[in-house]
């Protein structure tokens, strides 16, 4: 037989579908043509497989060598098919049995030597064979990288049996009886728990402390404002440790996401994403995008932190690409024949300075910013950007007569505690975290008592709230109850939610 058709998988945002790679021998001039909207790397394919078939020991047909990634109409990257595609060419030519390769797919790089390398989205392909073995009850197991086998293991129904080299892909196929088969790969041993730096390093600033564990335990996003050294970014970089245990349905969601941007390792599996962009970074590295669109820094920190540091030293037009994913937790890219949707339920962390010297308000009077220069400072930050944070806290300088006689702060593990009691709080009431809380959801979980509500009014005519800031300061108090173990929202917690919304732009 001179046809062999082989199952793979391409990526497509999140998704992963069905890709055959049908490869056809026939008479006339030795080649080799790749067929079924191919990019540059998969065109490229032909010279990888032909060197690592060589260098195996296999002949290289002397036929007309044509291989179709069907369907058609689908794009193809990336080097995930040389495999099935060298594969095909060994069953077409008769030089490896056909009759087992419809119970796999197969997906790898090959290396001119025939090693196989690791490839993107393992996870996300794993994920794609369990759902349609499910639709169509079929038993079928993945081939693919040794490097890949730790997170493809992740999915748990799926059956994963990795290789190092070609020719141990072949051997499995072999005729021969006592050829050694490929083995099922077991999941490993997963991290304990993980550790982020501890809260208790950081001496002062209850304040901020206090505010941080409320963002926490509600999944709120904070702004934070002082002057430089306050130690703002030392407490961002401790609050992932605050975060509620990511439960098994999040970690594998952000483990895919990892996985299609080639980042992924199982020591971070369970533990909470934390990204760091530096002011640079385009809308693109940001939210995503490309010819082939792949997750940005929103969706790389899906079910964890986006710290944003010096936030008014972001271009304007890139801070305003966060609208969108701060609101939905989500993001699509649309290109002229492409889109993908990935998610990006993220917590949005940032800090700032409050001028451009950065001492506005400072004890040594150190600041010489004009009023209109800080007010143009602060606007860099868009009104409806602004509005879409939840805490905005200013973050003051310790008196350097008091630095040295600062205990030491609350342990993280203290902390996480009782974020944990307040978020399981909201999973029992509702489903969900407080900030995501729909307007019907907030009438009926955050209606405030009299005196609340009338200390509400009062603060939203005052500093003239919209009605996004009114309900996400709603939301801020019923998680502030939560953390009291209280069954309804009282006036001291809605006091407490209106001083965490007065620290930029009020009248």
């Amino acid at each position: 037989m001179s046809l062999a058709v082989l199952r793979s998988r391409a990526l497509a945002g999140m998704e992963a579908p069905a890709v055959n790679v049908e490869v056809h021998l026939a008479n006339g001039l030795p080649g080799m043509a790749i067929v079924g909207l191919p990019d540059t790397e998969v065109r490229e394919a032909k010279d990888r497989v032909r060197a690592a078939l060589q260098n195996s020991g296999f002949d290289i047909p002397a036929r007309r060598i044509t291989v179709n990634l069907a369907p058609a109409d689908l794009p193809k990257e990336s080097g995930r098919f040389d495999l099935p595609i060298a594969l095909g060419i060994l069953a077409a030519s008769r030089q490896i049995r056909d009759d087992a390769l419809e119970r796999f797919e197969f997906a790898g790089e090959l290396s001119l030597s025939g090693e196989l390398r690791p490839i993107r989205g393992a996870l996300a392909m794993a994920f794609a064979m369990i759902r349609q073995n499910e639709d169509e009850d079929s038993t079928r197991a993945f081939i693919l990288p040794q490097a890949n086998a730790d997170e493809a293991a992740l999915v748990d129904a799926a059956a994963i049996y990795p290789a190092r080299t070609l020719l141990e892909v072949c051997a499995h196929f072999a005729n021969t009886p006592d050829a050694p088969r490929l083995a099922r790969y077991q999941r490993p041993t997963l991290p304990e728990a993980p550790v982020y730096p501890d809260f208790a390093e950081v001496k002062g600033q209850q304040h901020a402390k206090r505010a941080l564990e409320v963002a926490a335990a509600g999944s709120h996003s904070a702004i934070l404002i002082g002057p430089p050294g306050a130690g703002k970014s030392m407490l961002a970089a401790r609050f992932p440790g605050l975060l509620p245990p990511m439960s098994e349905r999040e970690a594998l969601e952000s483990a895919a996401v990892q996985s299609l941007a080639g980042g992924f390792s199982p020591e971070r599996w369970r533990r909470r994403p934390f990204r760091s962009p530096h002011h640079t970074t385009s809308g693109v590295a940001l939210v995503g995008g490309g010819n082939l669109p792949r997750p940005g820094e929103v969706s790389l920190a899906h079910h964890g932190v986006l710290f944003l540091d010096e936030l008014p030293e972001f271009d304007r037009r890139v801070l305003e690409v966060l609208r969108e994913p701060l609101e939905s937790g989500q993001i699509t890219i649309s290109r002229a024949a492409h889109q993908a949707d990935f998610p990006a339920r993220f917590q949005l962390i940032a800090a700032m300075n409050p001028c451009p010297c950065g001492w506005l308000g400072h004890a040594s009077g150190k600041c010489r910013c004009t009023g209109e220069a800080v007010m143009r400072y602060q606007g860099r930050i868009s009104g409806p950007l602004l509005d879409r944070i939840d805490i905005q806290l200013p973050v003051a300088a310790l008196p350097p007569d008091s630095m040295g006689a600062q205990a030491a702060g609350e342990a993280s593990h203290l902390i996480a505690a009782r974020v944990a009691q307040a978020h399981a709080r909201q999973l029992e009431r509702q489903g969900h975290a407080n900030s995501q809380l729909t307007p019907g959801e907030v009438d009926r979980h955050c209606a405030p008592d009299d005196a609340g509500r009338r200390l509400l009014h009062s603060a939203a005519q005052h500093l003239h709230w919209s009605a996004r800031a009114y309900h996400r300061v709603l939301k801020v108090a019923r998680t502030i109850a939560d953390l009291a173990g209280a069954e309804h929202v009282a006036a001291n917690h809605v006091a407490e939610a209106i001083g965490y919304r007065r620290a930029l732009r009020e009248d």
